[in-house]
């Protein structure tokens, strides 16, 4: 039985990088998902493991020893393999940087499915973006601390997301119903309060400013 890891696993990708926005800590695992080897590299940080077809990567495979080669011909993206290598180990939180960018839209849309399949399975991701992190909440809930500042959106993933609440924000629902055809909580706001956003039934998407 693979016993749960304590600590992060934190993914870069080959998409828009914009800096690792996290500390860093001694359990951590850092996997460099193909061309975002690159990216490490120019913030001076070494990943743990490197994982890819290296289709982005122009100069080809660096020799580390621990890779992960994959085919250019597969069903699953570097950062889905990346993401499923990190779960083998043991880690059940999620920090996904790299994994956005206007020239692969189709990659942003992958990696919020992975932070779908990720929480329906029990773990925690997050996908940063230049101004935003994302994550989703299934059948759970999600919360703030008072200091935090800045906009917060709501979205349902599911057809129909049931006995959703969002308490402490400049507007509040309570054990509302959220559809995946309209954006009923699109810029919602911190107002200087613990905040929380929770569904009894369903899958959410949260996007939060930085």
């Amino acid at each position: 039985m693979m016993v749960e890891n304590m600590g992060k696993c934190v993914i870069v990708g080959s998409g828009d990088f914009y800096g690792l926005d996290i500390e860093l800590n001694e359990d951590d695992f850092i996997i460099a998902a193909d061309g975002g080897y690159n990216e490490l590299m120019k913030i001076g940080v070494k990943p743990d493991m490197l994982i890819g077809d290296f289709d982005s990567m122009g100069d080809g495979r660096p020799q580390l020893d621990n890779v992960i080669s994959l085919p250019t011909k597969k069903d699953v993206t570097d950062m889905d393999a990346a993401t499923m290598t990190g779960w083998g180990r043991g880690f059940r939180e999620f920090h996904i940087f790299g994994g956005t960018g206007g020239q692969r839209f189709a990659h942003t849309i992958a990696n919020i499915q992975l932070l779908s399949g990720i929480a329906i399975k029990g773990g925690k991701a997050f996908l940063y973006g230049e101004n935003e992190i994302s994550t989703t909440v299934f059948n759970d809930v999600l919360e703030f601390d008072a200091d935090k500042k800045g906009f917060i959106s709501v979205f349902s993933l599911s057809d129909r997301s049931v006995g959703v609440n969002i308490e402490g924000l400049k507007y509040e629902l309570k054990d509302g119903i959220l559809e995946d055809s309209f954006a009923l909580g699109v810029s919602n706001e911190f107002i200087g309060q613990k905040a929380r956003v929770s569904v009894e039934s369903g899958l959410l998407l949260v996007v939060v400013e930085k």
